[in-house]
C-alpha cells in the first residue's frame, strides 16, 4: 500500500520519487509558428527513476546540495522548478535539494522533467501553498513540455507539444531499457533538417485499436549516433525495440522479468541498463493519492 503524504514525517530524508517515462510512439505532426513542434505521443511510466530530498529554508534560497556531473546547479531543472514556484507563489521560502541520480542524462527518459515535476509537487506540499495539480502543470510547462505528464502522473495520449493529455489504461509489461554510453541533445534532433515533420494525425482510439505507429526521431538519431543503431539491433534480437524520445535510451517489452534478464545479459559490456515494470500510475501520483 503506498504511503499517504499526510501519513509520513516529511523530514529532509523523506524520499520523493522522480520516475522515468518512455514514449511508446512519437509522431511529429508539424512545426508551429513559435518554432515548437506539434507532436503526438503516448507516455508510460516506469517503476525506476531518480529520488529527490528537500530541506525547506526560510530565506528564499533554492539550491542543490550535491554535485551531478554534466549538470550545473543553476541549469538543474529541479532548482529552476523550486525557484519558479517560490517566485510564482510569493512565499519567500527556499529549499536545499539533493538529487539521487539514477536516470541517464540525455537518454530520452525524462529525468530532468521528472525532477522538476517532483520538485513542484513536493515543495507545494512542504511550503503549504495549495496549488492545484493543473496550476502546477501550467508552471511546469514553462520548464519543459514533458513536465505536465509527470505532474498528472497518469499514462497518457499526448498532443500539442506534449501538454494536452488524455489518460490511458495500457498493458504494464516488464521493460528492458538499454542506454549506450552517450547523451543526446533533444534540441539537436528536433532541429535536424532531415527530421520528418508531416506525419498524419491519429486518434487515441486508433492507437488503442493497434494503428501502426513509430518514433519519427529514430531515423535521425540512428543516422547521427551509430551506437543507438547498434543498441536497437542488439535489443531487436529478443523483442521489438523502440527508442524513447530522441534517445539515447532504447527499450523493449517482455512478458516476464526472467525474459528481460536473459536479454539484458546479452547486451554489450559498458552499456547501462535496467529492468522496470511499466506503470499507468506514476510512483509520485501513488504517493500523493495513497
Amino acid at each position: 500500500m503506498p504511503r499517504l503524504i499526510s501519513d509520513v514525517p516529511l523530514t529532509a530524508e523523506f524520499p520523493w520519487p522522480a520516475p522515468a517515462k518512455i514514449n511508446l510512439f512519437l509522431h511529429v505532426i508539424g512545426r508551429r509558428a513559435d518554432g515548437m513542434h506539434e507532436l503526438q505521443t503516448v507516455f508510460q511510466f516506469l517503476d525506476h527513476g531518480d529520488t529527490l530530498f528537500f530541506r525547506p529554508r526560510g530565506d528564499g534560497v533554492c539550491q542543490r546540495e550535491n554535485a551531478i556531473e554534466g549538470v550545473e546547479p543553476d541549469q538543474d531543472l529541479a532548482v529552476r522548478a523550486a525557484r519558479l514556484l517560490s517566485q510564482a507563489s510569493g512565499c519567500g521560502l527556499g529549499a536545499d535539494i539533493r538529487v539521487g541520480k539514477r536516470l541517464p542524462i540525455g537518454g530520452g527518459l525524462g529525468g530532468g522533467s521528472s525532477n522538476a515535476a517532483t520538485t513542484l509537487v513536493a515543495l507545494n506540499r512542504l511550503w503549504n501553498l495549495g496549488f492545484t495539480r493543473d496550476e502546477l502543470a501550467a508552471l511546469g510547462l514553462k520548464l519543459g513540455a514533458d513536465v505536465p505528464v509527470f505532474i498528472h502522473g497518469q499514462a497518457s495520449f499526448a498532443e500539442g507539444v506534449g501538454e494536452r493529455l488524455s489518460s490511458l489504461e495500457l498493458p504494464e509489461p516488464w521493460y528492458l531499457v538499454v542506454t549506450p554510453p552517450l547523451a543526446i541533445s533533444t534540441r539537436e534532433i528536433f532541429e535536424a533538417p532531415e527530421l520528418r515533420r508531416d506525419t498524419p494525425r491519429i486518434t487515441s482510439r486508433q492507437f488503442r485499436a493497434g494503428s501502426v505507429t513509430r518514433n519519427d526521431c529514430e531515423p535521425v538519431t540512428r543516422q547521427r549516433y551509430p551506437l543507438v543503431d547498434e543498441a536497437l539491433r542488439a535489443l531487436g534480437r529478443f523483442a521489438p525495440p523502440r527508442m524513447s524520445g530522441t534517445g539515447s535510451s532504447v527499450f523493449a517489452a517482455f512478458a516476464s522479468r526472467p525474459e528481460a534478464l536473459m536479454a539484458r545479459s546479452a547486451m554489450p559490456k559498458g552499456w547501462s541498463s535496467f529492468i522496470a515494470r511499466g506503470l499507468n500510475e506514476s510512483p509520485l501520483a501513488r504517493l500523493r493519492a495513497g
